[in-house]
């Protein structure tokens, strides 16, 4: 089936091109498979969901498959990439993509977790096995912090009281909204909605004594400190913030940690909003630490792992494009060096902030910048070309890094594969530091390797194959079990 015009070829009414234009235009991922999207001003074709600008109605055209639009001369969208949609197409993972935008959309609608497979026409157990392949949690996991997320939007906007956004977000009982949202977020609902000046206070989990330790030794990787510091007990950073240079304080309180934002500006509520949500990735509050140890009562190997280490979560990145930098600056050399070339590009490209801080650049900033800046810095050739050309796809809208935070894993992986000079290691370790996925393993880390073969004492280092196998028992937590893994060189 082609439509070439208002009408189709096999002689379909013009309502058929309405229902395809107002799928087009709500850009819903569930479309992805079902049709094509041709612009004939710009000779490119779209999957349906491609968040570009969107074309005139009279300016589409709609093809049933890939291969038809590429016949009439219409080449695949550079930023929805519908050739690489086509040559992976799984009609489960985008089933089950569908299902997630829907769960985002209208948590309040989804009433149990276990109803969710019948929307999809799966069983429990498959839905289940879906939901822990490409978003590593499982249904219920996934409901419970689409109704937060939703929440957290109502009250972000002040559009609503507490129990309003309880309501709304589809809780049942005030009791289990306060628990799962302080649990995700470390503040109360009433604290959230009430963001801002002079700070907040972020609760640590009850069993995560150890996490401001790790923050610690994550900052604390460039000795030079200009984007991060470790000053004591406190710990900052710089970022900019929704067009603001801020420097964000840690400092513990007991099982609290007081958090405060320095600026030579006054704060837009979105700054403070985006603030929290950094807070909350450095200190892994989303990370399933608990039910990992509970594991520890039915495996003896995980109970070794875990002892002496209780709450042990994992640090991530303010930002993707962070994390890319740190994954390419950091392939095949040692730490310091690698913090040495980051603190160059920092002070190049960076925005200041404050006395002695300088904010991580955006793409755009290293977007601007030449091979031969970032040669003159130390940086090969290669990896100058990695960063600068990633960072330009990023600003032409060919890779949006942080729109993949909404993705399945199995997409993420493929998406990130797809960069140059992402390879397998770099894949695995960003989608466990930067996005936060819990069943990550980085086969090819040297490091892992040798953490394994002492653990089960092996006489030889094991290859990526063997990697793989002896971390299989470790899903569905084989980040958190990589983490620990790490830790054990150290200990």
């Amino acid at each position: 089936m082609v439509i070439i015009s208002n009408e189709l070829v096999d002689g379909t009414s013009t309502l058929e091109r309405d229902e395809l234009l107002r799928r087009f235009y709500a850009r819903d991922h569930e479309n992805d498979g079902a049709f094509v999207v041709g612009v004939v001003t710009t000779g490119i074709y779209c999957l349906p969901s491609c968040r570009a600008r969107s074309p005139k109605p009279e300016n589409v055209r709609f093809f049933s498959t890939e291969e038809e639009a590429r016949s009439v001369g219409l080449r695949p969208c550079l930023r929805c990439h519908p050739e690489r949609f086509y040559r992976r197409f799984d009609p489960d993972r985008e089933r089950l993509r569908g299902l997630a935008a829907r769960v985002r959309r209208n948590p309040a609608a989804c009433s149990e977790a276990s109803g969710l497979g019948t929307k999809i026409g799966v069983g429990a157990t498959k839905l289940n096995a879906l939901f822990r392949r490409h978003y590593h949690v499982t249904p219920a996991a996934f409901l419970a912090r689409a109704r937060v997320q939703r929440a957290m939007e109502s009250l972000a906007e002040r559009r609503s009281g507490v129990l309003e956004a309880a309501e709304e977000s589809g809780f049942e009982s005030a009791s289990a909204f306060h628990e799962n949202f302080r649990a995700l977020t470390g503040l109360t609902p009433a604290a959230f909605r009430e963001l801002g000046e002079p700070g907040f206070t972020v609760a640590l989990p009850a069993d995560g004594p150890g996490t401001l330790g790790e923050l610690r030794a994550f900052f604390g990787r460039d000795e030079r400190g200009r984007t991060e510091r470790v000053q004591g007990e406190r710990l900052a950073k710089a970022l900019v913030l929704d067009g603001a240079p801020v420097r964000i304080e840690l400092e513990p309180d007991g099982r609290n940690v007081n958090v405060r934002l320095s600026t030579s500006r006054p704060l837009s509520r979105q700054a403070w909003i985006r603030a929290h949500a950094c807070v909350v990735r450095w200190l892994g509050l989303e990370s399933d630490a608990p039910g990992f140890e509970r594991r520890a009562g039915r495996s003896h190997d995980i109970a070794r792992l875990v002892r002496g280490r209780s709450g042990l979560r994992i640090p991530r990145v303010a930002d993707a494009f962070e994390g890319l930098v740190w994954v390419v600056v950091g392939a095949q050399v040692n730490v310091a060096f690698a913090a040495q070339c980051r603190s160059a590009l920092i002070e190049l490209a960076g925005t200041p902030c404050g006395p002695d801080f300088v904010a991580h650049p955006a793409p755009e900033e290293v977007a601007r910048l030449d091979y031969s800046d970032l040669e003159r810095l130390k940086f090969s050739r290669r990896k100058a070309e990695y960063l600068i050309d990633a960072a330009r796809a990023i600003v032409a809208g060919e890779l949006d890094l942080e729109a993949l935070r909404l993705e399945p894993a199995t997409l993420v992986q493929e998406t990130l594969g797809a960069v140059r000079g992402l390879g397998p290691w770099s894949v695995q370790y960003l989608a466990l530091r930067a996005y936060g996925f819990e069943d990550c393993v980085p086969a090819g880390d040297v490091a892992l390797a040798e953490a394994l073969r002492r653990f089960f004492a092996l006489e030889e280092r094991p290859a990526p194959a063997e990697v793989e196998r002896l971390m299989e028992p470790f899903a569905p937590h084989r980040s958190l079990a990589t983490y620990h893994l790490w830790k054990t060189l150290s200990s």
